[in-house]
Order: structure tokens, then sequence, then C-alpha cells
């Protein structure tokens, strides 16, 4: 299999992972882009500096920020509607797919960005009201603080953060 193949393929892989999951992206990852055993518990810098980032990587999280940042009043104010916090966990869902299937960090930052991952992917099966005790609102919220993490341990040239 040639490496642009052996891409596709695993790209094709992931999308039908996320829709055999029913959208829950920790099911989604694909195998061979897991850590667990050597994950680590809690962020960490790179020897006291930010981890270096690709294009895919910078590209999806401000695609997630653009998503969530269009919905923060909404948000902070407890009017956006259930099915407007599932139209964005759609859309981050779909962000963080493709960073997933797109980025190549070195497996140290990759461990790191897994952690981010996972809670954006706490976050979006919340704003799916999974567990329903949750609520889709503390979904958002928990995206954003994803997103307040990437910013403190990514190094992503001219972020410009949410708040939240």
């Amino acid at each position: 299999m040639t490496r642009n193949s052996l891409r596709r393929f695993a790209a094709a892989a992931v999308a039908a992972a996320v829709v055999a999951s029913g959208g829950n992206l920790l099911a989604a990852e694909p195998a061979g882009h897991r850590h667990e055993a050597a994950a680590p518990h809690r962020l960490a810098l790179d020897h006291g500096k930010k981890w270096a980032t690709d294009e895919p990587l910078r590209l999806g999280m401000s695609r997630v920020r653009d998503a969530l940042a269009a919905r923060l009043g909404g948000i902070r104010s407890g009017k956006l509607k259930s099915d407007e916090y599932a139209m964005l966990a759609t859309e981050v869902e779909a962000q963080v797919a493709f960073m997933v299937q797109n980025c190549k960090l070195d497996p140290a930052a990759d461990e790191n960005l897994h952690l981010i991952i996972a809670e954006m992917a706490t976050g979006i099966d919340a704003m799916r009201g999974r567990p329903a005790r949750t609520g889709p609102r503390r979904g958002a919220l928990k995206v954003s603080k994803a997103l307040r993490d990437y910013s403190k341990y990514f190094d992503h040239p001219g972020w410009i953060g949410i708040g939240g």
C-alpha cells in the first residue's frame, strides 16, 4: 500500500468509526492512534515550552474556537437551545475527527493532545445530552476549557482565545 492510499484508508476508517459509534469520539479513535499505555495522566509542557503544532491541528482548533465563539452569547445567557448544542457538538466532532486524521505531531505532543481531545469528546457527549445529568451547557464549557488548555500547552501563533 502506498503512503497516500494508507492515509486515505486511515481517514475512511476514522470516518466509518465515528458514524458506527454514534458520534462517540473516544470509541471512534483508530487503534493505531491511541496511546493509553504511554499517555500522560495530565497535561505537561515540553521541557517548559509549549508543544509544536502543525497546520491541520491549528486549522481544526481554530474552527472549534470559531464554532464555540459564534454561540458564546447563547451559552453564557443559558438561552442556547438543545438543537443548537447538538449542531455545535457535530461541528466540534467533525473538527476533532479532522485533527485526528490529519495532524502529525511527535509522540509526546500527540499524547498531550489526546488529553485535550478527550476533554472535547466529553463535552461533545454532554452537548448531546449524554449523560443527561451533565447538561449541554456544561458540555460547551468543557470544550471551552479544552481550548484554554490547548492555548496553554500548544504553540499556536496568533491564537485568540474566546474566554468562557
